[in-house]
């Protein structure tokens, strides 16, 4: 579905990452993990278009995408909430979701009504502002406006930070009902552990700008966490 290869990204004269090679299978979840600064964010960048790389390849479904703007890229396929969540906080949760299907051009409400069902929540709250929700709302209408979109890959950097147990627990059942219907692949940045290991199907970790392992969600055992994530 989503393929790196040896991506390569300076900024300022010093390099950020070194040959990141990455794949994320059809219908299943990735986590990318590592300690802060270690590089994950630019790789998602990189792979939405909003950072240049030097060298390498982003491929999705076997199209190239390197050197497309990044609406260009998110056409082909890529829904994306980065940290933050970018929602417009005065608009409505239902402007908000409308922009979602205005810029792609759909007409219907049904894709609206189809996240309705995974963000239930957000029904009771459409027509209040986004700027007055709390951060696991504001994070549950960033993903349903990406995937609004009908992505084929739904990309999301961080969406447990800031966010209440319950909500995490909410998001985490979400994602795994969205990776069972099969339609949708997932590329999770995430630090949370815990989170990863119910969701996950696959990790990379990375350190330094590199990836440095990699394997079955099930293989990141207490060594690997060691190893590489704890601080």
């Amino acid at each position: 579905m989503l393929q790196l290869s040896n991506i390569t990204v300076s900024l300022q004269g010093s390099r950020i990452l070194r040959g990141v090679n990455l794949t994320v299978p059809e219908r299943s979840l990735v986590c990318l993990m590592g300690r802060n600064g270690v590089g994950k964010t630019t790789t998602l960048k990189s792979i939405v278009g909003l950072i240049k790389t030097d060298t390498g390849s982003v491929k999705l479904a076997g199209t190239e995408l390197m050197g497309m703007a990044p609406d260009a890229r998110a056409r082909q396929g890529i829904g994306y909430v980065p940290q933050g969540r970018d929602i417009f906080p005065h608009l409505t949760v239902w402007e908000n979701l409308k922009i979602g299907l205005v810029v792609h051009g759909v007409r219907n409400v049904e894709p609206v009504e189809r996240v309705l069902e995974l963000f239930p929540i957000l029904k009771e709250f459409l027509q209040r502002k986004g700027g007055v929700l709390s951060g696991g709302q504001q994070q549950q209408l960033a993903m349903a406006r990406a995937l609004l979109t009908n992505p084929k890959i739904l990309i999301l950097d961080e969406p447990t930070e800031g966010i209440q147990p319950n909500i995490i627990d909410l998001i985490g059942d979400t994602l795994v009902k969205i990776k069972k219907e099969g339609k949708i692949s997932i590329l999770l940045v995430e630090q949370y552990l815990d989170f990863c290991l119910s969701v996950g199907d696959s990790f990379y970790i990375m350190d330094r700008g590199a990836v440095v392992a990699e394997g079955p969600i099930a293989h990141l055992n207490d060594d690997v966490v060691k190893k590489h994530l704890t601080v």
